[in-house]
């Protein structure tokens, strides 16, 4: 860094070439409604140069190019940045996270690395024993909510002192509720989003989803990575219950209800994976999938609930790195203008913020940190996120806008999205600490809970005989005690053995996890597996959430009628043996 001149270049020119249609841009497109007050949508393109910004001083877009025109370069560069830190303080961490921390950006701390880089955001980071996702999470920043609202305090407060501290600092995870669960303990855990496709009610999809908005409000996080948008055309592992489900029309109703009811709570959601990870069974936590599809099929089969996030009006989209070889051929998403400018800009209408998917993923290392980071800001991303080493990815940005294989307007466009998104996430107070898990809260995640058991085989809502023996595959101890406990509590008698077995599978189970003595079988995740099971009556849940166990103990004492319906096909299975 020694090299880098600090000297500052104003970026008004630049910006206010973007000012007329950022302020226009609030009012929708001609084919897409006016996003909702607070939504995100901004759209930028060329306009007269020296103009100067105009318009309401209190709209978040004007607030945005003012204060873009007077960042200087090394402002600009970190505006666009939103890596990961070790530790779970900002100023205080262990030695093996400051070890961590000097490996990724050369500082010992979060704050530190927020000071140096004068990063736009930060992502917290943690990961479950059944997260797909955990081979890119090198750390956690998670411990429970209070130490996760001193800490988003802590990383404010590091921002506040930036030159862009008027804008607030963006704070992200990824609380999809599932398998991909970031915080967990002491707050309200909803359902998976395939549990939210079984029960097909957007309106419990949307009340779910505010209670769980206002809680991470109230920790200080701002950004959420979800919902996922990704339809499950194939039977993905890593997608797999995080999706709404197979059908297009009906997945864009859920993410449509989940986009409002998240950015109703004051953060912002993010439709992910463009242009639609579920069209490929592959894995980009490990290679590049490919999405072998034609255009007209990833435009009728994976784009509606993109679509449908974006009327919504979903602050951003994640970018994913999935080769469409029917678009850009060869190309990730992530750094393909033709996906992210022609077709999610141009085509699909969106106008807000657009996020990289972890650049520490194996499609993202095939470029050094630098390089990657330009590239995927020159195809259309905004926000640059998890980079491999946050000094590259600052130097190589820094080098490319000066030497100009990065234009000006480019990044100011960027960084101009990312503060109007800002301004925009702070119209609305947080709620306070002590909304966390409140019992309206839960019941929300009850009702959409609730609503997603579902009968595969067998009598629809008859009881089980009892006592009842709880058993599942291994490593699920939790789980079997919170469906033991709730079968108690719903006058069913539960023993450790000899009783009629009601046996739980969950994520990556297969048939080998399968008993073959068992009167119920339950999945606890995608369903597929319950094709061969042998037993005469057949659940789902598609969650292991203590509301999806209270539901299924209400299925299961003859007190609930099951109404979900499969949002996937199982093998000679109906989607539910209930009629309508």
């Amino acid at each position: 860094m020694g090299d880098v001149s600090i000297r500052p270049r104003r970026a008004s020119v630049a910006v206010a070439a973007l000012t007329a249609l950022l302020v226009s841009g609030c009012s929708g497109s001609p084919d897409r409604p006016a996003p909702t007050p607070g939504s995100g949508g901004t759209s930028a393109g060329p306009s007269a140069p020296g103009a100067t910004p105009a318009g309401d001083p209190a709209d978040p877009a004007v607030r945005a190019a003012a204060l873009v025109a007077t960042l200087p370069d090394e402002d600009l560069v970190g505006q666009v940045l939103m890596p990961y830190a070790y530790g779970d303080s900002a100023t205080k961490v262990s030695p093996g996270s400051a070890a961590g921390n000097r490996a990724l950006a050369g500082v010992d701390t979060p704050a530190e690395m927020i000071a140096k880089y004068r990063l736009g955001g930060l992502i917290l980071v943690g990961f479950s024993a059944d997260d797909p996702t955990k081979g890119n999470q090198e750390t956690s920043n998670v411990d429970n909510p209070k130490q996760v609202h001193e800490l988003t305090g802590g990383l404010r407060a590091a921002a506040g002192r930036l030159a862009a501290g008027p804008a607030p600092f963006l704070i992200g995870t990824d609380q999809e509720y599932g398998v991909v669960t970031r915080v967990t303990d002491g707050v309200t855990v909803l359902p998976s989003a395939l549990a939210a496709g079984a029960a097909g009610n957007p309106a419990l999809t949307e009340a779910a989803w505010r209670a769980a908005g206002t809680e991470l409000a109230a920790m200080g996080i701002n950004v959420d990575f979800a919902p996922v948008a990704d339809v499950l055309a194939t039977r993905s592992a890593v997608i797999g219950s995080r999706s709404y489900g197979a059908d297009p029309k009906q997945a864009a109703a859920q993410v449509g209800g989940a986009v409002r009811g998240l950015q109703a709570a004051g953060v912002a959601a993010t439709l992910k994976h463009f242009p639609g990870h579920g069209h490929s069974a592959d894995d980009s936590h490990q290679d590049l999938p490919v999405l072998s599809q034609s255009a007209a099929a990833l435009q009728s089969g994976a784009w509606p609930p993109f679509t449908a996030g974006i009327d919504a009006g979903a602050m951003a989209v994640m970018s994913g790195h999935l080769d469409a070889r029917a678009i850009d051929p060869g190309t990730p998403a992530t750094f393909s203008h033709k996906l992210l400018t022609d077709v999610l800009r141009g085509q699909l209408g969106f106008k807000g913020v657009v996020i990289t998917d972890g650049m520490n993923m194996p499609p993202a290392k095939r470029w050094a940190p630098g390089e990657a980071a330009v590239r995927a800001l020159n195809a259309g991303n905004d926000l640059i996120l998890m980079t491999p080493n946050v000094g590259q990815a600052y130097d190589g940005l820094l080098a490319a806008l000066r030497g100009g294989s990065l234009a000006r307007p480019r990044l100011v466009e960027a960084v101009t999205r990312v503060l109007t998104m800002k301004f925009r996430l702070a119209a609305l107070p947080p709620a306070q600490m002590s909304t966390l898990n409140a019992p309206a809260h839960r019941a929300a995640a009850d009702a959409l809970a609730a609503g997603a058991v579902t009968v595969l085989k067998g009598a629809c809502g008859g009881a089980v005989r009892g006592p009842v023996t709880v058993t599942s595959s291994g490593g699920r101890d939790g789980t079997r005690a919170a469906l033991t406990a709730a079968l108690t509590a719903a006058g069913v008698p539960v023993k450790p053995s000899g009783g009629t077995v009601v046996h739980l599978v969950g994520y990556g189970d297969g048939t080998g996890d399968l008993r073959a003595d068992a009167a119920v079988t339950v999945a606890m995740d995608t369903p597929y597996v319950l094709a061969t099971a042998a037993s005469p009556t057949l659940l789902a849940t598609y969650s292991s959430s203590r509301a999806s166990m209270t539901a299924l103990a209400a299925v299961l004492a003859g007190k609930a009628r099951p109404g979900g319906r499969s949002p996937v096909a199982v093998p000679g299975l109906p989607a539910t043996t209930c009629a309508a």
